[in-house]
């Protein structure tokens, strides 16, 4: 018999094992896979629940409400069409502010602002806010693409403090929502759960990022911008057609999240926080709401919890499979996986360790007290 830390692997867990295999190597490697993501999660999710028995009204009816009451979805139709009607007033307030502003203090104060208020209008919607600032800066091809690097980057980390964020944060409140499993464990998670337990260490990683964008970025030497993507408004059909693939990529990953839950028990409970934080490096070829569904449960303790998404919310800006501004940046404005992993690898990596210096080697995890 196979064992892994102690437990011994059955036929269940092999099955489990290579679903989560196809969850991260197919949508890096297939084409098809990586344009129908949606469609994809929900097959390998229904497999997950169908391997693990798991099929009940309560899973179905938790898939097909959660992505509603925690307002992910609907925060993204209305944010949608407020950004669909204001567009051409936003563009035209961007344009005074570059002939007004140090271009510095301008990528210093959007990158901090929009990796704030992504937590309230949502990651999504931030991204496309993103990418109409970036072909409005006077910036060539080269120090707009880092400018959207690390602004993602600031993204993806603020996004986490409320459910409305991204999938990321309202799966993981859903997660740990309810009785705690164990005395003193991780549960009855609410709107500010994650705020408490992660918001100091991520608001200080956003300004890190905005300090490091305003010196980092460096004007046109023209003093003119280059135009990259489409230059072309949103319409309803797209705001919609958006909103409904942000309701299905959430509930497949739900379905995901319930029948992993059988190897998480088993094994993600035994590994160190410290191992974890590297292993969830993993999350740069794969969104990393995907191994939030996978890896969080009650059946951790806090400190397994904090690392894990840590690990998560870093590396997921590395590659642009990683993370949903990313993906909207990078097809919105024509940025290559080489043009992204140039500054989004290294960049990472610094961020990894400091987090892992600050966290396990210090020990400096405050929290809110909210």
């Amino acid at each position: 018999m196979v064992s892994i830390l102690g437990e011994v692997v059955t036929t269940v867990d092999m099955a489990l094992f290579f679903i989560a295999f196809l969850v991260l190597i197919l949508p890096f490697k297939v084409k098809i896979v990586e344009h129908n993501l949606e469609v994809f999660l929900f097959i390998m999710g229904a497999a997950a629940v169908t391997v693990t028995n798991k099929w009940t009204m309560e899973v179905v009816m938790t898939a097909a409400e959660e992505p509603i009451i925690k307002g992910i979805v609907p925060a993204v139709l209305v944010a949608g069409f407020l950004f669909l009607y204001g567009q051409k007033a936003f563009q035209s307030f961007m344009d005074g502010l570059v002939k007004r502003l140090n271009l510095g203090v301008i990528i210093f104060a959007t990158t901090l602002l929009l990796g704030l208020i992504c937590s309230v209008i949502t990651a999504i919607i931030s991204s496309l806010f993103l990418c109409e600032i970036a072909n409005t800066l006077p910036l060539d091809r080269k120090n707009k693409i880092n400018y959207v690097i690390i602004a993602c980057f600031a993204i993806g980390l603020g996004a986490v403090l409320t459910p409305l964020g991204e999938p990321l944060s309202t799966i993981a409140i859903s997660k740990l929502s309810g009785e705690p499993l164990y005395p003193g464990g991780p549960g009855n998670a609410g709107f500010f759960y994650l705020m408490d337990q992660l918001g100091i260490l991520v608001i200080l990683g956003v300004l890190l990022c905005s300090i490091f964008a305003m010196f980092y970025v460096k004007p046109s030497p023209t003093g003119k911008g280059e135009i990259m993507g489409s230059t072309e408004g949103s319409s309803v059909k797209e705001v919609l057609i958006r909103t409904v693939k942000v309701y299905a990529f959430v509930a497949a990953l739900f379905l995901l999240g319930a029948g992993m839950e059988v190897i998480i028990f088993k094994y993600f409970t035994k590994i160190p926080d410290y191992v974890l934080f590297w292993v969830n490096m993993i999350s740069a070829i794969l969104d990393n709401a995907t191994l939030t569904a996978a890896e969080i449960s009650k059946a951790l303790t806090q400190k397994q919890i904090n690392a894990a998404l840590y690990g998560l919310l870093i590396s997921g800006g590395m590659l642009i499979p990683g993370n949903i501004p990313n993906i909207i940046s990078a097809g919105k404005l024509g940025i290559t996986s080489s043009e992204w992993a140039r500054l989004g690898v290294p960049l990472g990596l610094v961020l990894n360790a400091l987090y892992f210096v600050v966290v396990f080697i210090l020990g400096i995890n405050p929290t809110l007290g909210l």
